[in-house]
């Protein structure tokens, strides 16, 4: 029997795993991509001679469809664990933040706050369920578990710089589940310990790619689909340079603000769910430089001179020869006027705020800099997000649509990605 075709949309993580499982059920799948290259989030740049993510990835031991498909595709030998610590920059310092002798050294919460603390992380590490946490605030959740003094030192300022006028509105069970999956990514209750690829996320994506293509599979990348057509119902075709492709099944794996203009034919009902999922934007700076900022993989930041949440030095996860690779990334809504500002104040910004945090690098110690900016970076999965999500399978026949924000409880990653694309080819084909 003839395998009906398979059209996707996207070639993030998600769309190429859809395309890598349906190969499997001996679909031969199309992907078509807006950008020049694969890999969404994921995708590489040439960054003064070396290949690296536009945007930070790291992986957890939890990450298990993650490991699964690296078997699949025999590169389980280039993936590589290492201690990591965690860093904390408050009032002008930077304290450990990586196990239980650094939170019992933090000198601005009281006994009983620091076991309240280590208390809440050891019973999210065990909780399973979660739809309890779906009906309350991040925010509201986390002050009844840890005190309010706690949370506006900890976290307070995290929110607020990721998430905006969206900071109080934000799930609880989403915040959980980060909490759990670093969590749970320990060597022992003293040290983390976090993965990398060698060669980063291009590994894997090359090696998807190269199953796809050898397997009877197509990849059209700066090939935005335009418009989904719909008839009687029923997926007919899309447009393409206002050319028809007939299609009998699309799936969608692009962020979901853009599919009220694709497929405008939708049910108002299921159009006016989408509208409901907010996803903010993302202006990443990364940097290189000759010596190290500090020893932490990642340093989370309050400081009212920083308008950033954290700092990301990836080169002490995934050693980097010769130089420091660190990310700094400016979560934000896309109608806040900061997310117009030129690359340049940005880099300016960086530049002020990694020498304040180590002044011993100077002007001379920055090797180069570059800001990637991602329209539709984050979902922002608030209170009862479980309750707005429309089902995957449309009631259009042929039509299936999922982003990053069906990942939830969990947050967005490429574990979670390829989990999400399997689900989808074995409910579905």
């Amino acid at each position: 029997m003839l395998k009906k075709d398979i059209h996707i949309l996207g070639s993030g993580p998600m769309g190429l795993g859809v395309a890598f499982y349906a190969i499997k059920k001996g679909y031969k799948p199309i992907i078509y991509e807006a950008d020049d290259r694969i890999g969404g989030m994921t995708a590489s740049f040439d960054f003064n001679g070396l290949n690296i993510e536009r945007f930070y990835h790291f992986h957890c031991k939890t990450d298990r469809d993650f490991f699964n498909i690296l078997d699949e595709l025999n590169l389980s030998k280039k993936f590589h664990w290492k201690n990591t610590r965690m860093g904390f920059w408050y009032k002008s310092k930077i304290h450990s933040w990586s196990g239980p002798f650094d939170l019992l050294k933090f000198p601005y919460l009281s006994t009983i706050e620091k076991l309240r603390y280590a208390f809440s992380t050891l019973i999210s590490t065990k909780r399973t369920n979660w739809q309890s946490l779906d009906q309350v605030s991040a925010e509201t959740w986390l002050r009844k578990s840890i005190s309010n003094h706690s949370f506006d030192i900890l976290w307070k300022k995290l929110f607020n710089l990721k998430f905006y006028e969206y900071s109080d509105k934000v799930s609880a069970a989403w915040i959980w589940s980060r909490i759990k999956r670093t969590g749970l990514s320990r060597k022992n209750i003293f040290t983390e310990q976090l993965g990398y690829l060698e060669n980063g996320s291009q590994t894997l994506l090359n090696a998807m790619q190269e199953f796809i293509l050898n397997n009877g599979g197509k990849i059209h990348l700066s090939t935005p689909v335009e418009k989904v057509n719909i008839k009687n119902n029923k997926v007919i075709s899309f447009s393409i340079k206002a050319k028809k492709i007939q299609a009998e099944n699309i799936i969608s794996t692009i962020p979901i603000p853009y599919i009220p203009k694709i497929i405008p034919q939708l049910p108002k009902k299921i159009l006016a769910s989408y509208e409901k999922i907010k996803n903010i934007g993302v202006v990443c700076v990364i940097v290189k430089l000759k010596k190290k900022i500090t020893d932490h993989f990642w340093l989370n930041i309050n400081d009212d001179d920083m308008d950033i949440p954290g700092i990301i030095e990836y080169s002490n996860l995934r050693t980097i020869e010769k130089s420091s690779i660190a990310y700094i990334p400016f979560y934000m809504p896309q109608h806040n006027p900061k997310f117009k500002d030129s690359d340049n104040t940005f880099k300016l910004k960086v530049k002020k705020y990694i020498k304040k945090i180590n002044p011993q690098i100077n002007e001379s110690d920055f090797i180069d800099i570059k800001v990637n900016r991602y329209f539709y970076s984050q979902p922002v999965c608030e209170i009862n997000h479980s309750k707005i999500l429309p089902e995957v399978k449309l009631p259009v026949q042929g039509l299936y649509v999922a982003d990053t924000s069906f990942y939830y409880p969990e947050d967005r990653g490429i574990s979670e990605s390829i989990k999400f694309a399997k689900k989808i080819i074995n409910e579905y084909f």
